[in-house]
Order: C-alpha cells, then structure tokens, then sequence
C-alpha cells in the first residue's frame, strides 16, 4: 500500500483523502480512486470500477432483467455490507454497494470518518 500511495501522490501529483494499510483514497475531483491490498482474489495490476446504488437487490433484478451478466450475485460481506459483482458488454468488472454500506465499512476499518463518496449509478451516463 505504502508504494502504490507513493506513486498517485508523490509521482502522479494526486492529493491524498485518506490512507490506511487496508484501503487508501485520492482526490479525483467527481469519482473517488481507492486503492486495495494486492489479495488472491485482488492481484497486483487488476482494476475494478465500482458504484454505488440506493438498493443493491433492486439494481440487480433490475440490471439482469436487462441482460447483465452478474458473476457476484448481491451477497453480504465480511464488513457487513451488500455487494454485487458484474461484468460489461467488454469484459471488465464492476462491482455495486450501498453507499452507507461502504462508508460504514471504512469506517469501522479505520476508525475515521470519510467524508468522500464512490460515484453513484447512473442510468443515463455512456461511454464512447
């Protein structure tokens, strides 16, 4: 973690929100860049987009109604929060939470309070 925070604040010149051996964030102006410990699950060089939603069940019936593949079902996590894990018309990975869910997560993980936020959902936004 110490490496990676290193490299966005002192060689990519990004301001640091908030640094912890488990999870570190920078200010990016609208979106949040967080990073995570390399894991198994999570290796070094992986990114994942990740957004938060007011309901994860209802954003999951409601994304595969619309055929998006979900490779994570909505399943509770070791924080105590609800997650859902699933992949684009690309292949890439996102990944959809509560916003309180997450922000309690860091929290209790670190002690401190956020004040950022993962971006929100938003139907309308595209990509070219």
């Amino acid at each position: 973690m110490d490496k990676a925070v290193k490299f966005y604040r002192d060689v990519a010149g990004l301001r640091v929100k908030f640094e912890s051996p488990g999870w570190s964030e920078f200010v990016t102006g609208e979106t949040t860049l967080a990073l995570h410990p390399v894991s198994d699950k999570n290796p070094a060089g992986k990114v994942e987009v990740g957004f938060t939603v007011a309901d994860v069940e209802t954003f999951y019936r409601e994304m595969s109604a619309k055929g998006v593949l979900f490779n994570m079902p909505p399943k509770k996590q070791d924080f105590g929060g609800v997650l859902a894990q699933f992949v684009d018309s690309e292949g890439a990975h996102g990944s959809v939470g509560a916003e309180a869910a997450r922000i309690e997560a860091h929290e209790r993980s670190s002690g401190l309070q956020l004040l950022g936020r993962m971006p929100r959902w938003e139907p309308s936004l595209s990509c070219a």
